[in-house]
């Protein structure tokens, strides 16, 4: 039989037409020949719903597309992932996987193991199920699950969805696993990992499908895949875009092909143009405006911008201050030049003096400091707002994740915007991914790659003035924020104390930033947002 492992981009809530886009895909898998098609987790609402579970209307408007989809399947079986009403205490919903064939239900599995790490909260809507399901089609019997069913870590869990399924009263011929997984950097090895040691400890081939797609930070990277009972891959889909993955049950038993491509910065980039691409047109947009400083950061934003939403519709905008320099106007206009997109010149100066001759009664005898730096940074900020204001575009901030953690950024100022596009890239990430860029020809100019990062707000100013050097500060934020090291272990490491305890208190006061900041893309393990909870307001000093 001829499986296929449908990897679709829904967008929340727009139930006709994640309808339709499964309908479409049906046809397609019936053409190929294949008597199952397997959607992803939660297919009909999109992946992760929130607080539109709390909606009645939602759920109706899902159970009407649901019951359409039952009416119309005929000639085919499918598994799509959707949501399960139930009744009694407890929550009113499961996250359930539905097998449709012949206009019914012939099975569904509940998901078991809620995720409630990182941005998830499942257990705040869903009930979990407490049974592992088989179901037999064509005489071969397979073990259903749902997303973290299978990633069971006893550390974490009370249950074990894959024991109970082989020592069930029916003995699985293959595992299907439904997935709403999204993407970090190194997500696809870990993620290979685990399904090799669950194909190898069970002796049984893998089938696992996974959404693709952009939703808020998130990103779903698809990479569905079949892996032999061996544990090595047999096929994949393509990575980041929508696709059909068609295995012949013969096939699985084979000898697979071996590892997935490697997760390197080209996935990153690929996972921050679809993340671009797909909020600004899922919210409507389809043009954006961003501030090109001559900087490495606006310049990688600028080229994943015109990526994702052709160069045509990307604006970049040069602000110089009296401060700038001619270099970092020329980069910035030779970089538009290379892309192809729109590049105008605002001169600051002028602003710069009003301001300095309202505040001159209030500031007199008082010192130049950061206040005025700041101020030009709102002056920026308010301009390219306006622009965004006007032209109906949707202004893209530049700051990056190592500048984020210790507030190397100003409120209002360069962190205005409506999406934070290279928020949880490292500056180290930030210089790999200019050099990708450049790998076929130059586009990001030579001279903005190799110039000491400066933000130019005053004479003679350069970024490690005032920060730690960037390869050590990358360094103690990967270890502080995604490997969660405390500050003995990372000086145990070998770093100096002072720095720790430095870039330490600088994260801790900057909270408050990054609570206002605007919507970053997810690419790490641990990103600011909604996937890391610290209080404004706390006392505690390690």
């Amino acid at each position: 039989m001829k499986i296929a492992l449908v990897q679709t981009n829904p967008v929340i809530g727009a139930f006709e037409r994640n309808f339709r886009q499964v309908v479409a895909w049906i046809d397609k898998a019936k053409k190929a020949g294949c008597g199952l098609a397997i959607f992803p987790e939660l297919t009909l609402c999109g992946y992760p719903p929130l607080d539109l579970l709390e909606r009645a209307a939602f759920i109706e408007a899902h159970d009407r597309v649901l019951a359409d989809l039952i009416k119309g399947m005929d000639g085919i079986t499918c598994i799509v992932g959707a949501l399960e009403r139930r009744e009694g205490p407890g929550k009113p919903l499961h996250n359930a996987a539905w097998v449709i064939e012949r206009n019914k239900i012939v099975c569904r599995a509940r998901k078991q193991l809620l995720s409630t790490c990182d941005f998830f909260d499942e257990t705040r809507y869903f009930e979990p199920g407490d049974a592992s399901t088989v179901f037999t089609l064509q005489g071969l019997h397979y073990g259903l699950t749902i997303c973290e069913d299978i990633w069971r870590s006893s550390a974490a869990y009370h249950a074990d969805p894959m024991a109970g399924m082989v020592a069930g009263p029916v003995d699985p011929d293959c595992l299907i696993n439904i997935s709403a997984s999204p993407y970090y950097h190194g997500k696809l090895q870990t993620r290979q990992q685990v399904f090799s040691q669950v194909c190898r400890q069970n002796d049984l081939p893998l089938l696992y499908t996974n959404q693709v797609g952009g939703q808020d930070g998130l990103i779903f990277d698809g990479h569905s895949m079949a892996m032999t009972p061996a544990g090595t891959l047999c096929k994949a889909a393509a990575g980041f875009v929508e696709d059909m993955l068609v295995v012949d049950s013969d096939q699985w038993d084979g000898t697979g092909t071996g590892e997935l491509v490697q997760d390197s910065v080209a996935c990153v980039e690929k996972a921050l143009v679809l993340g671009v691409r797909d909020y600004l047109h899922k919210t409507g947009h389809a043009k954006a405006v961003l501030g090109l400083s001559g900087g490495i950061d606006s310049a990688v934003t600028a080229v994943i911008g015109c990526k994702a939403l052709g160069p045509e519709n990307v604006l970049c905008v040069s602000l110089p201050s009296p401060y700038t320099s001619r270099q970092s106007v020329d980069d910035a206009r030779q970089l538009a030049q290379n892309l192809g997109c729109d590049f105008e010149v605002i001169e600051i100066a002028a602003a710069m003096d009003a301001y300095r001759t309202a505040l001159t009664p209030l500031f007199a005898g008082l010192t130049e400091d950061t206040t005025e730096q700041n101020i030009q940074a709102r002056i920026r900020g308010n301009l390219l707002m306006a622009l965004a204001n006007k032209f109906n575009r949707l202004l893209l901030s530049t700051g990056n994740k190592s500048e984020m953690a210790v507030g190397y950024c100003t409120l209002y100022g360069d962190m205005s915007g409506g999406l934070a596009v290279i928020a949880d890239v490292p500056k180290w990430m930030v210089y790999a991914l200019a050099r990708l860029i450049n790998r076929e020809r130059e586009i990001i100019p030579e001279s903005t790659i190799v110039r000491p990062p400066t933000a130019e707000l005053k004479p003679n100013q350069f970024d490690q003035d005032d920060l730690p050097p960037y390869d050590l500060l990358d360094a103690v934020l990967h270890a502080y924020l995604e490997e969660r090291k405390s500050i003995a272990d990372i000086v145990a490491d070998g770093m100096d104390v002072r720095l720790v305890r430095d870039i330490v208190r600088r994260v801790k006061l900057n909270e408050y930033k990054r609570k206002q900041a605007p919507l970053g893309i997810k690419v790490t393990s641990k990103a600011f947002g909604p996937g890391r909870r610290y209080p404004l307001v706390q006392g505690f000093v390690e």
